[in-house]
């Protein structure tokens, strides 16, 4: 017969204690949390969905704010108020007293980049870490950037060139596309990535694509508008843009009047076919928008374009081409 015997268990060496990991104290995890800046904290977790959708929010909203800035700018002839790139002007990076004013409008659009590229940045990290990863948002987020680099490039070129308009034209057509990247990014990350199901039959999708196409078309025309009347960019840059502005301006008007057309067909359409709401109602606000701009459009006309009418024109001109990729991008859905 064997004799059994309790074991007592060792007590613990507390020099033992020290290897076991413990938990961190709410202390030092608050202390650790607060060396970090609160909008950057989310970012360096895993995002969310909803982060990474605030992120492209934001650089949809950063590419429109700088185009409407861009816009106040040349509306203010300060296009020239920094005279030189990157620098403001020979040998300082920030406006001068002498340069007035135009320095200040100038050299804070150019401060706004670093918005936009703060904005752009936000998008790609929120992308990159999200997991699982989406490669269509990795794509746009990183044109974006790319999108931003060409536009310093192009905007340096604008002014060593002193403001030559077809460079001026090119800037701001370029920064169109900008916001359209912007869109796509904003709206994919509020889908799924499951296959595309059409909610409206296909020649009406292809219609929807005329529609953005000529909507673009006219906010171009639009810059070879302004490229060619009093609100070039600079009062000092005498070449204007070799285009009679009557004809320019009528042609501008030609095509407005094909994208109030190619909206009402579309907007019949739908309605037609027993589409799903969203497109009708997204169809009715480009109608309404529409006809604010054509408002817009001719009391500048007839009261010797006013600068803020101006200003004003092109903030709606990008709400316009917003307005046609929202009901572009409604003609699909993805479960």
């Amino acid at each position: 017969m064997t004799e059994t015997t309790a074991r007592v268990p060792r007590p613990r060496d507390p020099a033992d204690a020290a290897d076991v990991d413990t938990p961190a104290k709410p202390a030092d995890t608050a202390h650790a949390a607060a060396r970090v800046p609160r909008f950057v904290a989310p970012l360096l977790r895993r995002p969310t969905p909803r982060v990474v959708s605030i992120a492209c929010l934001s650089a949809l909203i950063a590419n429109t704010l700088i185009v409407i800035t861009g816009g106040a700018v040349r509306l203010t002839n300060s296009g020239l108020g920094c005279p030189t790139w990157p620098e403001c002007t020979a040998g300082s990076l920030v406006p001068v007293p002498s340069l007035g004013y135009h320095g200040v409008i100038e050299f804070s659009n150019r401060l706004l980049t670093y918005a936009v590229t703060a904005a752009v940045a936000a998008a790609i990290i929120a992308t990159m870490r999200q997991r699982p990863r989406r490669p269509v948002l990795i794509k746009y987020s990183w044109a974006l950037f790319f999108g931003v680099v060409a536009q310093a490039i192009i905007g340096g070129i604008s002014v060593r060139t002193q403001l030559a308009p077809g460079w001026v034209a090119f800037h701001f057509s370029f920064s169109i596309g900008m916001i359209a990247v912007s869109w796509l990014l904003w709206t994919r990350s509020r889908e799924s990535d499951a296959p595309a199901q059409l909610r409206a039959r296909k020649e009406l999708v292809w219609l929807a694509r005329t529609l953005v196409g000529a909507v673009g078309a006219v906010v171009v025309v639009g810059t070879l508008v302004t490229g060619s009347g009093p609100h070039a960019g600079a009062a000092d840059a005498a070449r204007r843009l070799a285009l009679n502005p009557t004809d320019i301006t009528q042609a501008h008007a030609d095509l407005v009047f094909i994208v109030v057309g190619l909206t009402v067909a579309l907007w019949f359409a739908l309605k037609a076919t027993d589409a799903p709401q969203q497109l009708v109602r997204a169809t009715r606000d480009l109608a309404l928008v529409l006809a604010a701009q054509a408002a817009i459009g001719y009391t500048q006309y007839f009261t010797g374009l006013p600068a803020w009418l101006v200003l004003l024109h092109m903030a709606g001109a990008c709400l316009t081409w917003i307005s046609a990729w929202r009901i572009l991008t409604a003609m699909r859905t993805r479960p």
